[in-house]
């Protein structure tokens, strides 16, 4: 019998999934290791090696560390489950003009699913991943917090999660700083690890080209959509775009030459035209998020002030918070740059997630 219970340990074979796993196994818990593959590159048709969490030897390494350390470890595919929903949500969203965050929808709707349906089938209490952010208890309320190492903080990408969920899942990473977890990785005989170097790409994407992958995802795709307008606020056309799915908001690069630098301010899907402007005209002063999950309280009051951060790396800012038939508007103190739809809104108390969303529009008050 464990001194603390069973935890089944997201593995991808990554240091900051094995030092989880490592620091609970020696912290008493009765560990089960699980390596989740979610994608391979042949169906994106490509013959790039895989790399990061979806490739043989993340599952060497991660095997390896749980037979070492004397606890089982399982592969689960998943593939199916992540392609019906991930991917279909990430293609849907990119023709209808908005940025995903497959990243967020992954965390939420697969990946803490498919941890929690075998954590059950294992007698688990708890399941635990590597993402730098903590989770507390408070007023009968699990509240997801920022990990202590800024540089590192992923909590923006948990704002999904639901209250049952979270008051099963530990999150050990959160008051460690990244030079820290390095350090154990060291000590625990893993140097390798130390010094393995992280993916930041989508898994599913190969070399970042999101373009690409829609291409073949989506048959006939570019002949659909090229030859768009690219136009100006109003409404001067002003040259011809590839097609609207292949932008985004606040794109500088791959644009027409104007005579000064321009962006790209808006996506009108229904008439294949892209919009540009200046950097000023990316600033705006309010938004409007939809299937908000509140997370530290359980609604969201009239006028409450939050900092709002737009997109991961994203500071945030200083807003206030007003609720609209099951949508959540925004208000900002001072103009923010580069509101995507598509994107999630993450609201904050001080440290603590007050609950999040997708970013549907912005200027939306009127």
């Amino acid at each position: 019998m464990s001194r603390h219970g069973k935890v089944l340990v997201a593995m991808s074979g990554g240091i900051d999934s094995t030092v989880t796993a490592l620091m609970l196994h020696n912290q008493g818990y009765e560990v089960v290791g699980i390596t989740m593959k979610t994608w391979d590159y042949a169906s994106a048709g490509t013959s790039k090696k895989e790399t990061g969490c979806c490739n043989i030897d993340s599952f060497n390494d991660a095997r390896a560390a749980a037979v070492h350390h004397g606890f089982p470890h399982f592969i689960l595919d998943i593939r199916e489950e992540f392609g019906d929903f991930v991917i279909n949500n990430f293609v849907d969203e990119y023709l209808a003009g908005r940025t995903p965050n497959p990243c967020v929808l992954c965390n939420t709707h697969i990946k803490w699913k498919a941890l929690m349906k075998r954590a059950d089938a294992m007698d688990c209490e708890f399941i635990a991943t590597g993402h730098y952010a903590s989770i507390r208890t408070e007023n009968d309320r699990a509240i997801i917090s920022k990990g202590i190492d800024e540089t590192k903080d992923q909590s923006y990408v948990l704002w999904g999660l639901e209250q049952p969920v979270m008051k099963r899942t530990l999150l050990p990473l959160g008051t460690y700083r990244k030079t820290e977890i390095r350090q154990m990785a060291f000590d625990y005989g893993y140097p390798e690890l130390a010094k393995k170097a992280e993916s930041y790409e989508i898994c599913f994407v190969p070399d970042n080209d999101y373009r690409g992958f829609l291409k073949h995802k989506v048959e006939g795709l570019e002949e659909r959509v090229e030859g768009g307008n690219f136009i100006l606020k109003d409404g001067t056309v002003v040259g011809k775009h590839n097609g609207y799915p292949f932008y985004t908001v606040g794109q500088r690069k791959g644009l027409i030459a104007l005579g000064k630098p321009v962006y790209v301010t808006e996506i009108r899907p229904e008439t294949n035209t892209v919009v540009l402007g200046d950097e000023t005209d990316l600033q705006k002063n309010e938004m409007i998020v939809s299937g908000v999950n509140m997370i530290k309280y359980p609604e969201i009051t009239d006028g409450m002030e939050a900092i709002t951060k737009i997109r991961y790396k994203d500071k945030g800012a200083l807003s206030s918070l007003y609720n609209d038939n099951g949508t959540v508007k925004v208000r900002f103190y001072e103009p923010v740059k580069g509101i995507a739809p598509g994107q999630s809104a993450v609201f904050y108390d001080g440290d603590d997630v007050i609950g999040g969303g997708i970013i549907r529009s912005g200027n939306i008050f009127g």
